[in-house]
């Protein structure tokens, strides 16, 4: 009987998983259509891209007497690589229609690669100004959006806030923008990657646990990049209810 159902189980994981890659060759085919239709240059960078690498490859392989050894391989290089320009791509284009949205930060620091702990909306205004808190190997980050001469005090209060609680851990603040001294939405996760390592994870577990407790000032935005056109006033409103 335990045999049986180990066996139905398996079947099942790989139905599942191939549910789950068809799903993801689906995304990925909307992603490409969508990209497709707005950028014209991608199909020609892309074919650009497969074909300058395989032609490398292939050269070598001439040169070196292991053409047909190598050629494939080649073929393969020059597909990730192309596909590597198309993520990119990608990335540029949702980071460009996301800059200036309020909710954009919080939504890019949800989206961070590695071992963060995103805290969205740690303090905010209904002017849909806010401060984000992020955890990791530097310590503590506070990241700021909306508008400048708003948001620095802002950040400024949200810093004094954090410091009674976290004594010598280092506090970094930045303030997402494209203006001299900020941090371009699309540049977040380069920059936290700069910053020095200054905790282990166990000493992040407890700060994390610390900060727990300390709460959140003002209603929280809406999730996300607020789209274009919606009506900024129906959205402070909302909050302001909250």
């Amino acid at each position: 009987m335990a045999g049986k159902q180990d066996k139905e189980a398996a079947k099942q994981a790989k139905r599942d998983k191939r549910a789950a890659s068809r799903a993801r060759r689906a995304q990925i085919f909307e992603a490409f259509k969508m990209q497709r239709r707005e950028d014209k240059a991608l199909i020609p960078i892309m074919a650009g891209t497969f074909l300058v690498v395989a032609g490398v490859v292939f050269g070598v392989g001439f040169l070196l007497g292991l053409l047909w050894v190598l050629l494939p391989l080649g073929i393969i290089l020059g597909a990730l690589l192309a596909l590597v320009v198309f993520g990119r791509r990608v990335q540029r284009t949702v980071f460009a229609k996301a800059d200036g949205q309020p909710g954009a930060a919080g939504w890019a620091l949800d989206n961070l690669r590695g071992k963060w702990r995103v805290t969205q909306t740690v303090a905010a205004t209904t002017q849909l100004d806010a401060v984000h808190r992020v955890l990791g190997a530097p310590g503590v980050i506070l990241v700021g959006e909306g508008a400048p001469h708003r948001v620095k005090n802002l950040v400024a209060q949200e810093k004094k806030r954090v410091a009674r609680l976290v004594g010598e851990t280092p506090i970094y603040d930045i303030v997402i923008g494209n203006d001299e001294g900020q941090v371009p939405l699309r540049r977040i996760q380069q920059h936290l990657m700069k910053l020095p390592r200054n905790l282990k994870p166990a000493q992040v577990d407890a700060l994390e646990a610390k900060l727990a407790a300390l709460g959140n000032r003002g209603a929280a935005l809406p999730k996300g990049p607020m789209p274009q056109g919606a009506k900024m006033r129906n959205v402070q409103r909302t909050i302001r209810r909250r």
